[in-house]
């Protein structure tokens, strides 16, 4: 820390955050819109604010029924648990989707579910590349059971699916019968990317999440769409996961603050990334393909850089074996963006 800074992130206050955009904390008026909230018991469906949210991100989605839970992990985790079978069920993915890489191995635990993973462009992969992972009926193979897709995609670099090429992998799963489900942690960084609404991308899948404590800038919460007998049977798992709670309103008032107030300016963040990548790439490094508020930049030594940045008051995260992430997120303006890249400067055009 440097001498006479207060800390924010166990970082000196005027340091800049590009861990990730889950380091977001709630604005002023988002607190007060929390304190203010109406609560009730949520276990017994009784609280107002938990009611509103879960009804406007189905009709958001393209779904009957939503459920809200703490986080985008149970989210995933839920909704694999209610589409594969333990027994040797399959689940066909990204290699680098987050199940995969942080969920600490939750599919095979609470699912029982095997990983068939797939080489994707930036964590998107194609029909055909679905087409080719789907086992044939045979009794010394898995089951091919489900497809999942991540938008935005995270360790790919923030990409976006086209929804072509969501439609087409849904086509093939279905051709297959393949349940399919949307990891939405970022979806809302694509709909403002490519001004595509966010039911045209989630509508499809048999099961769709958002979640709120990323972009959207809210500090708790995630809500897990589809079916009405689906999400009757998400609750048995929510609770038996130790996910049910009781005033809930307080922090599912945050998310509908986000709702009414974070997602249009999601535009800044992926303007901000754009500015931050261009100025990496200014600095020597091999920067990935950006398209939201991930930026993925190749180096030869991703703890050395990440220590390096971190005295310099700029804080990035590892994203692989030679890899450093950056993440702009709402506690990042375009002052910040501009401290970081004169910090990069330093280190790496000396």
């Amino acid at each position: 820390m440097r001498a006479g800074h207060g800390c924010q992130y166990g970082l000196p206050v005027d340091s800049v955050n590009l861990h990730s955009d889950t380091q977001t904390r709630p604005t002023r008026a988002m607190r007060r819109a929390i304190a203010e909230a109406a609560v009730g018991d949520e276990q017994r469906g009784l609280d107002p604010t938990v009611n509103a949210l879960q009804e406007r991100v189905a009709e958001l989605l393209g779904h009957e029924a939503a459920l809200f839970l703490p986080s985008g992990t149970m989210c995933n985790e839920i909704a694999l648990r209610l589409h594969v079978r333990p027994g040797g069920d399959e689940v066909i993915l990204d290699r680098s989707a987050h199940p995969i890489v942080a969920e600490a191995g939750g599919p095979a635990a609470l699912a029982g579910a095997m990983t068939r993973q797939l080489e994707g462009d930036g964590g998107v992969f194609t029909a055909e590349q679905l087409e080719g992972a789907v086992r044939p009926e045979d009794r010394y193979m898995p089951r091919s059971r489900l497809v999942s897709v991540e938008q935005t995609t995270n360790m790919g670099g923030g990409r976006v699916w086209p929804l072509e090429t969501i439609r087409g992998v849904l086509e093939a799963a279905r051709r297959h019968g393949l349940r399919a489900h949307l990891d939405g942690a970022r979806l809302m960084n694509a709909v403002v990317a490519a001004g595509v609404p966010a039911s045209d991308y989630a509508s499809g899948f048999d099961s769709a999440w958002l979640d709120f404590s990323k972009g959207l800038g809210a500090p708790v919460g995630a809500v897990l769409c589809g079916s009405r007998e689906l999400i009757a049977e998400a609750w048995r798992w929510k609770q038996m996961m130790g996910g049910a709670l009781r005033q809930a309103g307080i922090v599912a008032a945050g998310c509908l603050y986000a709702l009414d107030n974070h997602v249009e300016r999601l535009a800044d963040d992926h303007e901000h990334a754009r500015r931050l990548a261009e100025g990496l790439a200014d600095c020597g490094l091999a920067v990935h393909r950006q398209e939201t508020n991930i930026v993925i930049a190749s180096v030869e030594d991703p703890a050395a850089l990440i220590g390096a940045m971190r005295e310099r008051g700029v804080e990035i995260s590892p994203a692989g074996p030679g890899r450093v992430r950056c993440v702009t997120h709402l506690d990042v303006d375009g002052d910040a963006v501009a401290r970081a890249l004169r910090a990069f400067g330093e280190e790496l055009c000396c």
